[in-house]
């Protein structure tokens, strides 16, 4: 039985009615929680290491696996190491949400290494969010690792979101892709107060006709700071377009550093970055409307993060 805090998390990092209506694998502070698969999707624990295998037949049309993790108590350093075969046409949805209630004083952390093989002609949507809470002074602390192995004319579609209340996060993100192979990645991260963090993209375009797109928005907040590291290598005929733009509020200190490598004459790649705070005119439109000047900032912040 879920309790109304797990459950509460669930439907912030997910959807309790999505999760439990097809293949899924919970994870509650540390160990198997609630598992179900489906004639298509297999789910299996690793045998040498804390983590599971996630097979999608080929073929596979419209379905979903859901692989939620949280913790809910102090003290609990949680490691896992999750592996996913994307079958040869198959087009399926992989939702990894990761949420952490921490009420104590000691540091609670989650650390999770996902690897992708998305066979000739998959599409992937996958979906990871981060999201923290708790009463107690203790560090709620994510650390997540997603390597891409794209075949030929696969399509990957990631949406990399950090919703609130994590006090520091390192994310690194290693994609490769093969001969016209598709890429959007959407990330979306907030900060507040002393939080700290870090993101590296790498994305070797290796493969004829390849193309990615990298959409990163931020909001940092008061003390927190910020880092974001895009490194594209463009290693055949290729496109690539790379663009961060960042909120920057308080105190808060953010650094874009991108790194773009063309090594084959037909590349073309672009980066693009912009950091600044809210602007007056925007503030002083919405409370023109009846806003107050928080509403005001509160609603930009949410569009700009959407």
């Amino acid at each position: 039985m879920l309790g109304s805090v797990e459950e509460k998390i669930l439907n912030i990092i997910d959807n309790v009615k999505d999760i439990f209506g097809g293949a899924h694998n919970i994870r509650k502070d540390g160990e198997k929680f609630d598992r179900s698969i489906s004639p298509n999707i297999n789910i299996v624990n690793k045998t040498d290491k804390s983590g599971i295998d996630v097979i999608v037949k080929p073929n596979t049309k419209g379905e979903s696996v859901h692989i939620p993790v949280i913790l809910t108590q102090e003290g609990i350093h949680d490691l896992v190491y999750n592996t996913f075969e994307i079958g040869e046409g198959s087009d399926v949805d992989v939702i990894a949400g990761c949420g952490i209630h921490n009420p104590g004083h000691s540091k609670t952390q989650h650390d999770g290494v996902h690897e992708f093989f998305v066979r000739k002609g998959a599409k992937l949507k996958y979906i990871e969010k981060h999201y923290a809470e708790g009463e107690g002074q203790g560090k709620k602390v994510f650390n997540s690792k997603t390597i891409l192995h794209v075949e030929e004319g696969g399509k990957v579609e990631m949406e990399l979101i950090q919703i609130r209340g994590v006090d520091s996060t390192k994310r690194e993100t290693e994609i490769y892709l093969g001969k016209e192979a598709n890429l959007v990645i959407t990330e979306r991260m907030l900060t507040d107060y002393n939080q700290d963090a870090e993101s590296h993209i790498n994305i070797e375009m290796n493969g004829e006709n390849a193309t990615a797109q990298v959409i990163s928005r931020s909001v940092a907040k008061a003390d927190s700071k910020q880092v974001f590291y895009f490194n594209v290598a463009g290693k055949n005929k290729c496109r690539g377009h790379v663009q961060c733009d960042s909120i920057i509020m308080g105190n808060a200190k953010v650094n874009s550093i991108p790194s773009i490598s063309a090594e084959h004459n037909e590349a073309e790649l672009i980066h693009e970055a912009a950091i600044g705070k809210i602007a007056n005119d925007q503030l002083m439109k919405l409370m023109s409307l009846g806003l107050t000047e928080k509403e005001a900032e509160d609603t930009i912040l949410k569009g700009f993060l959407r």
